[in-house]
């Protein structure tokens, strides 16, 4: 058990379009190996780096909320759609901040983003604002840019205890189960008339199926997040 005064949040963010078995067992094995007091999933409004989402934001928060009821710990959270526009996280973090004054916050990222730091919107006062969780897949291994890589050498941390003593400053990385799940096969799938079932919860396939957000041509253009 680790002592601490007030457990971390987890503020995970993507297109979630749709949210997959992948993000949810992400989000709750880094909830209960690091003991955070809960993960936020918060679906963004325009992703600064990807293209848009094509499921409208509303249904990728019923979708969201859909797939993480009944799980105490994950909580959707809409505060990126009601801002609007570019969803960037800095911005976020600074109003969860102000929301969670004395409680630690953990940016919780993929390998991919993590390394694409350098050119993300104030990138630098991320590390003011929270601690950063970087999930690795196992055996994953890349090259670190020589920016991050400074940032990495002050900050990385392998003791989980140090994301609940400070409310910020830290990078931890973790290795959790990897799903070969991708939201781009599911609305390739969906549109071709396919059912991802045990892909994504029941009820989120239920909200594919009745809505048809991903049936037409643009369904399987552009780049969105996994």
């Amino acid at each position: 058990m680790i002592a601490r005064a007030q457990a971390p949040i987890g503020v995970f963010g993507g297109t979630f379009d749709p949210i997959h078995y992948g993000h949810l067992r992400t989000g709750y094995e880094l909830l209960k190996t690091l003991e955070l007091g809960e993960v936020r999933y918060l679906p963004c409004a325009e992703p600064p780096h990807r293209g848009r989402p094509l499921a409208p934001g509303k249904l990728r928060l019923e979708m969201v909320s859909a797939a993480l009821a009944g799980q105490p710990g994950l909580v959707a959270d809409d505060r990126e759609l009601r801002r609007g526009g570019p969803s960037y996280s800095v911005v976020t973090l600074i109003d969860m901040r102000r929301e969670f004054p004395d409680c630690p916050l953990c940016l919780i990222v993929g390998m991919d983003a993590f390394l694409g730091f350098p050119a993300w919107h104030r990138w630098r006062e991320l590390f003011e604002l929270a601690h950063v969780i970087v999930a690795r897949r196992p055996g994953w291994a890349a090259e670190i840019p020589a920016l991050l890589k400074a940032e990495l050498e002050n900050r990385e941390t392998g003791d989980a205890g140090d994301l609940h003593r400070a409310k910020a400053g830290f990078i931890y990385i973790h290795t959790v189960t990897q799903l070969e799940i991708s939201s781009t096969a599911i609305r390739k799938m969906s549109a071709t008339g396919g059912e991802p079932r045990f892909l994504v919860p029941d009820s989120v396939c239920e909200i594919i199926k009745q809505s048809g957000c991903y049936t037409g041509p643009s369904t399987t253009k552009g780049k969105a997040f996994d």
